[in-house]
């Protein structure tokens, strides 16, 4: 196979394994006869899609800037509190056992907490989508920072570089990797996040359509907003993944894998 054909293949296998799994999909639920109250195949989701498009882009629309607004917030608070945990072994004794903690509590039960102090609405899925998302930000800022090589930091430190100058000049750009990587699964989790709290308290987004589309038996719909948020972040993914080749290239010495 010659250079070109296999870019043009390697280029193709998302779509083509993307068309297969919906193959699969569709092929059994029409030879095992299954109900399509159960499961609807994919021809049926995507119909429904097309139908009720309106709706649906409102509300995907809603639950998008919502997942934006709280991956933002997470951003900002991850790579500050990332930059104090790396940059100092007390801080990360301080604040690594109550951050383990708090991830491990479910999102889900913060949510009426959330609804208790703000209300049904917008702000609710925003502060869930940053609760759930900041983590991983704020573990690999974190990590990358204080992986520093120490016998780099010691020629700095002789040549003058004070603990901002590493920090800023030597430490964060070495954490890029790190930085991307967490973007990359934050995203994702923002919107698990926004979409949870959705289903619970709000009458806007995909997941508030989703549960009201259960509610009617109507699964179709159900799965259009399913295959919508599936889009959404993979969409989401594939741009912090364009932005991580082109900062990030010094880390990366080629493009085979191991």
């Amino acid at each position: 196979m010659t250079p070109r054909a296999k870019a043009v293949v390697d280029r193709s296998m998302p779509l083509l394994s993307a068309v297969g799994l919906f193959v699969v999909w569709e092929l059994a639920c029409r030879l095992f006869a299954v109900p399509e109250y159960l499961l609807p195949t994919p021809s049926a989701s995507f119909l429904a899609a097309w139908t009720y498009r309106d709706a649906i882009w409102m509300h995907a629309l809603q639950t998008l800037l919502t997942t934006l607004g709280g991956f933002a917030l997470a951003v900002a608070f991850g790579v500050l509190l990332g930059a104090l945990v790396g940059s100092s072994r007390a801080v990360y004794r301080a604040a690594n056992p109550l951050l383990i903690g708090f991830n491990s509590v479910p999102k889900v039960a913060v949510v009426p907490i959330l609804v208790m102090w703000f209300g049904i609405g917008t702000v609710p899925a925003v502060l869930t989508a940053f609760l759930i998302s900041f983590f991983p930000i704020v573990v690999n800022v974190a990590t990358g920072l204080a992986t520093l090589e120490p016998e780099l930091r010691d020629v700095l430190r002789s040549l003058g570089a004070t603990r901002t100058d590493i920090l800023l000049k030597v430490g964060f750009p070495r954490a890029l990797p790190f930085f991307f990587a967490s973007l990359k699964v934050a995203v994702t989790l923002a919107f698990v996040g926004s979409v949870m709290s959705e289903t619970v308290a709000s009458n806007l987004g995909v997941g508030y359509l989703m549960m009201s589309a259960s509610s009617r038996f109507n699964m179709p719909l159900v799965f259009a907003g399913l295959l919508v948020i599936a889009a959404m972040g993979i969409a989401m993914y594939g741009a912090f993944s364009v932005i991580e080749h082109r900062s990030t290239r010094w880390a990366h010495r080629g493009g085979e894998s191991l």
